[in-house]
């Protein structure tokens, strides 16, 4: 008996470690993965016989072009943009995506506003998401109500609704802590936007 209850403990220990070791690597493989895929995956745009130098080219690339764009070429960009925005098919592709990178880098980035939302009357669950345009009288909605996007856990997607201003209350946290809140099925840490002040005047 008691090398069977020796046995199972043994045993057990060896699963503890090892679902441990999971712990530790599972994360940094899968971001070290991810990394290098994405590193393959651009560097095979430009296609040079140094790994890793169509990356750099196409990050030099990007980054001349914005700084050209910002300083210099506005005026020559205007007349393409407008171009793109009156030709049909393409107006739909070509704004959809401006208007997405413009919620994340642009000047007025759309996910600033994290919300807590609830469903409904009667419902007892709330949801988490970002305020995204409040003024939706162009859609001939009413005045009190406003559009928010609400992302998927563990992926990149998301949908969007339209909620009742009265169904809205505002979270205390920076919306990249949300967002990963979010995005990693309410596992991640988040601090609210006191903590963060309180730390940042000890600093």
């Amino acid at each position: 008996m008691e090398e069977i209850s020796n046995d199972k403990r043994f045993f057990k220990t060896l699963i503890k470690y090892f679902l441990q070791g999971l712990f530790y690597v599972v994360p940094v493989g899968v971001t070290i993965y991810l990394i290098v895929w994405l590193v393959v995956k651009i560097d095979g745009i430009i296609n040079l016989d140094i790994p890793g130098l169509g990356l750099v080219a196409i990050l030099v690339g990007v980054t001349l072009i914005g700084f050209l764009g910002s300083h210099f070429f506005v005026s020559y960009l205007r007349p393409l943009d407008r171009a793109m925005e009156k030709t049909p098919l393409i107006k739909l592709v070509y704004s959809s995506m401006k208007d997405l990178m413009s919620a994340f880098v642009g000047k007025k980035k759309q996910f600033k506003t994290p919300v807590l939302v609830k469903m409904g009357e009667g419902i007892d669950f709330e949801r988490v998401g970002f305020i995204t345009k409040e003024d939706l009288s162009e859609l001939g909605i009413s005045a009190d109500k406003v559009a928010v996007y609400f992302p998927f856990s563990f992926g990149i997607n998301g949908q969007v609704l339209i909620v009742p201003k009265k169904n809205i209350s505002t979270i205390q946290a920076s919306s990249s802590d949300v967002m990963k809140f979010i995005v990693s099925g309410g596992v991640t840490n988040v601090e609210s936007t006191e903590n963060e002040t309180e730390q940042n005047e000890k600093l």
